[in-house]
């Protein structure tokens, strides 16, 4: 492993530990802003629900503007992601001195935006300074940064909560993103290739009508959206099954602090797997590791589904269920991030990955509403809403083998 190690760029290196340090302020916060703003601040659980909403809607402006701004001769990606975590840093100290709803929506609206800027281009940095060969794991590696970050962030952000110092949650965040502004002032180049031809000179808007016409491109935000689709399901459906309709040993629901394990558990396997998993499908086409992630997450569904109607040994399915999602996860990142490096035009990758950015945004639109949906159905009819995730990856894995003859056409 320490020989493809020493073949990542140094750019890449700096990056991962500016993104460490801005997830690190991001886990701080992330499980337990809702907590505080209904809790301690007095606000109700709908009102704060739908400022923790705002970002999402800032956040699809942020990332349409970070891909033009990222392929920008005037801007690019350095400037981009100064610009990002500045507005980032802003929008943590808003909330940590946020005392009602209309501060509470604003600082909202700024986070999402800034977190919205910083996709494209730090995704960009990445695919601008790595070889083709090496790409996956260079994308492993960011990853991996991101989830040590978070991890911390939360294990050290629960530490603080048990001492009810909840703004500094806010106040650390807004620091960690000022750090992750000087990383990159002082240690990252601008990486985009701004000596062009005239004839390769495009707009912001022709650059994105050249993007939505590119028929490879659609085909996997199509696939990408099922995926993030899938992914959501994790972070807002799964909790709330295991809570309300799964019982242990059919006597008693899962505790919080068992869900916590559980999830906790689900992030270590996504941590150690990242790199290991990136080496393994190193051999495949990307569109054949997206098939193998696909297959996981079938195989994860089918295990939450015997979690739900299992008489025993609950426990023990959830765990193994969350490993596999973990695994499908780091399959599915880094090889996703390649392809949309390989079918983007190098003065058009920010366009590229904002795109690709934005089938987050769909997905998490998409897959809450429609578990929160699955969840009010009777359970029997909850328990089988498992499979059906499960049955249409075969749509998932028929859009791939699309992708993959598309892609060795062209």
């Amino acid at each position: 492993m320490s020989s493809w190690f020493s073949l990542i760029h140094p750019q890449v290196w700096i990056l991962v530990l500016g993104r460490f340090l801005s997830e690190l302020g991001t886990g701080f916060t992330l499980f337990y802003a809702p907590i505080f703003f209904v809790n301690q601040v007095g606000l109700s659980a709908t009102a704060v629900g739908f400022a923790l909403g705002c970002a999402s809607i800032s956040g699809v402006v942020g990332r349409i503007l970070g891909g033009s701004f990222a392929d920008s001769p005037q801007m690019g990606r350095r400037r981009t992601l100064l610009l990002s975590a500045a507005i980032s840093a802003v929008g943590s100290l808003v909330l940590a001195g946020t005392q009602n709803f209309v501060t509470l929506v604003i600082g909202n609206l700024i986070g999402g935006l800034g977190i919205g800027l910083y996709w494209p281009a730090t995704e960009a940095v990445v695919a601008d300074v790595t070889l083709t060969e090496n790409r996956r794991e260079a994308f492993a590696i960011t990853r991996l940064a991101d989830n040590l970050g978070l991890g911390m962030g939360i294990v050290l952000g629960g530490v603080l909560v048990t001492a009810r110092s909840y703004r500094t949650l806010f106040i650390i965040d807004a620091i960690s993103f000022i750090v992750f502004f000087v990383v990159v002032y002082v240690a990252i180049a601008e990486t985009h290739q701004r000596q062009q031809t005239r004839q390769q000179e495009t707009s912001h808007f022709a650059a994105w009508m050249v993007a939505l016409r590119d028929r490879r491109l659609l085909v996997y935000v199509a696939v990408n959206i099922i995926f993030t689709t899938y992914i959501s399901q994790l972070h807002s459906t799964l909790p709330v099954y295991f809570k309300n309709f799964v019982l242990v040993d059919s006597i008693k629901r899962i505790a919080d602090s068992t869900i916590s394990v559980l999830f906790a558990w689900h992030l270590a396997v996504a941590i150690l797997a990242q790199l290991p998993v990136a080496r393994i499908l190193k051999r495949f086409s990307h569109s054949q590791a997206l098939a193998v992630s696909a297959l996981l997450w079938a195989g994860g569904f089918c295990l939450i589904w015997i979690t739900g109607i299992s008489h025993s040994g609950q426990l023990y399915w959830a765990a193994l269920a969350l490993g596999v999602f973990a695994v499908a996860i780091v399959s599915y990142t880094p090889s996703a991030a390649s392809l949309v490096t390989d079918l983007a035009p190098p003065s058009q990758r920010g366009v590229y990955f904002s795109i690709n950015s934005l089938c987050w945004a769909v997905g998490y639109f998409i897959g809450p509403p429609l578990g929160g949906w699955a969840l009010d159905q009777p359970q029997s009819l909850i328990d089988y809403f498992w499979l059906w995730l499960a049955l249409s990856v075969i749509i998932t894995l028929a859009i791939l083998y699309y992708l993959h003859r598309l892609l060795l056409s062209e």
